[in-house]
């Protein structure tokens, strides 16, 4: 094999040094050199993202990889459990070939939580037996996040099965304990457990690393955390991380704009690089992300330090991006999927009450936040039915079994600012099934319609007006070029907000976690309105001292 050479200005974060050097190189780091003087131009290695969903960017992890390549992203450590609670181990296996038709690394966690709990219906259960068969795959390098924090704490015989097999295997067991402090804490990540990308501020963040939990620093499309956490840097060792991040922001940016985003609110420059190379490289024994002889020949040239652009990426010794764009080609793919609803009725969507006006239980959603909140409204009721009211922000919201069960439930919403019609999804985490929310339950039926015709995918209905985006594999990615993908969700956006008032910056990132149970406070699945505090469902009626 050639060998080739590089010179420049070698950003090594371990050392925290910057020096001008030589490396020559095969597939791999063959040899580092100190020189005198080199080409302004620095050498950086290459970023990993070390917890992604790969399906929230809605693209198919090749597609994923031809916008965040030239931006420095040479690996990820993905947790396919979005295809997973739709397909099962056939979804992972899709992902994992799709990623080796590209040259990026795509590392992959073992979902540990399919379905994420029984209080929704999903498409797949992953059980200790898969969860064996995936750790055994030298693709998958950890257990992924474990949501069942309750499992844990009450020690759950399957729960705490399968993080023994991940010990077995020596893999590491990757966290999920939003506000969980103190002695449940503990008791949580004394199971094994050793990262946490939940923490949403700096006192938690702090006392969690301070019992040894490897803190990741979230900044996706939905949940940013940066500003609130990135001084735990300042005593300890973090990760940089994305979670979920939506293909129209990945036009903007990945890894690339995160890390600069960091360094320019205070946090140290090298620890910052740290943080998307050789943390997680060190953390899950990943061959990338550090310029070491015996390495994978991963890294970027940037003109800059003061701002990290990409001029050109290398993976495995070999140019794949240059300029801000791409030099490999991706391959057509055959979707998967599964998509099984039952038929319904206008009447499906209608809550009924015998009085004229009742008090109800409302999911309160916040911009950038997965938490919700629990507030009472008072709501009148016409002809026996509770109507939304959305001069008070006071919508519908619906959730749609798309697995074949026909379970359909209903409540109440605010934060979204919907003056007319509706919108819905099926991205809706963790089980996937249909969530909708509107001004009425005619605007919910239709949007619900078309989610069904599509077999998945995005839609924002405005009476007979219609604006979709199809997601044809599994109802969560497409397999559409990035680009294009991310000019029809600024066309669905700008449609939800312009016509039907949305008052979000991200309505369908924002929508797609109002069915995650996991996250407190109050959300709501096929099965009933669920209150994530207690763990348990709760009555859409609210009656004082009832409950």
């Amino acid at each position: 094999m050639k060998v080739k050479k590089i010179e420049g200005l070698i950003v090594d974060p371990e050392l925290e040094t910057i020096s001008p050097g030589r490396i020559l190189f095969t597939d791999k780091i063959e040899e580092i050199k100190n020189l005198e003087k080199a080409p302004p131009v620095y050498i950086i290695p290459g970023f990993i993202d070390a917890h992604i969903h790969i399906e929230s960017s809605m693209l198919i992890p090749s597609r994923f990889a031809k916008l965040v390549v030239p931006r420095g992203t040479v690996a990820v450590v993905s947790d396919p459990h979005e295809i997973a609670n739709v397909l099962g181990i056939e979804g992972i296996k899709f992902m994992i070939k799709d990623a080796k038709s590209v040259p990026m690394k795509f590392y992959w966690t073992a979902p540990s939580c399919v379905p994420a709990t029984v209080f929704e219906t999903a498409g797949a259960i992953i059980g200790e037996k898969e969860i064996e068969e995936l750790l055994s795959m030298k693709e998958i390098v950890a257990l992924g996040e474990m949501m069942n924090f309750p499992g844990v704490i009450n020690g759950d015989e399957k729960v705490m099965k399968k993080i023994e097999i991940a010990k077995k295997f020596g893999k590491p067991v990757d966290g999920h304990a939003p506000g969980l402090l103190g002695e449940e804490m503990k008791k949580y990540f004394g199971a094994g457990i050793s990262t946490d990308h939940e923490c949403v501020n700096l006192k938690e963040a702090i006392e969690k690393a301070e019992f040894g939990v490897k803190v990741m620093v979230r900044e996706g499309s939905s949940a940013k955390n940066l500003e609130a956490l990135w001084r735990v840097s300042e005593r300890f060792e973090v990760f940089l991380v994305s979670d979920d991040i939506h293909p129209d922001d990945l036009l903007k940016g990945h890894l690339d704009l995160l890390l600069n985003k960091a360094i320019s609110a205070g946090m140290n420059f090298f620890k910052a690089l740290r943080a998307v190379t050789s943390n997680p490289s060190k953390h899950y024994s990943l061959p990338t992300g550090r310029l070491r002889e015996g390495m994978s020949a991963d890294f970027l040239l940037s003109k800059s330090i003061e701002k990290i652009e990409a001029e050109e990426v290398y993976i495995d010794g070999k140019i794949v991006a240059r300029k801000g764009k791409a030099l490999f080609k991706t391959l057509p793919v055959k979707p998967v999927n599964k998509f099984k609803v039952k038929k319904f009725k206008k009447e499906d969507f209608v809550l009924k009450d015998g009085g004229e006006e009742v008090s109800v239980r409302v999911i309160s959603a916040k911009e950038g936040s997965l938490i919700t909140e629990e507030v009472i409204e008072k709501l009148k009721v016409k002809d026996g039915i509770i109507k939304a009211d959305p001069d008070k922000d006071v919508l519908k919201i619906s959730v749609l079994d798309r697995y074949g069960m026909g379970r359909i439930a209903n409540g109440f919403i605010k934060g979204f600012g919907l003056k007319d019609g509706a919108i819905g999804s099926s991205v809706a985490h963790d089980s996937h099934n249909i969530v909708v929310v509107g001004v009425d339950e005619d605007s919910i039926y239709s949007a619900a319609r078309e989610i069904v015709k599509m077999k998945g995918g995005l839609v924002a209905v405005k009476g007979k007006k219609v604006v979709k985006i199809p997601l044809k594999i599994a109802g969560l990615m497409s397999d559409e070029d990035g680009k294009k993908l991310s000019k029809m969700v600024d066309r669905l956006n700008s449609f939800v907000k312009e016509e039907l008032g949305c008052t979000l910056k991200n309505p369908f990132g924002t929508l797609s976690f109002m069915a995650l149970l996991v996250i407190p406070e109050i959300k709501m699945s096929d099965m009933g309105l669920f209150d994530g505090k207690n763990f348990r469902f709760t009555e859409v009626i609210y009656e004082k001292g009832r409950d």
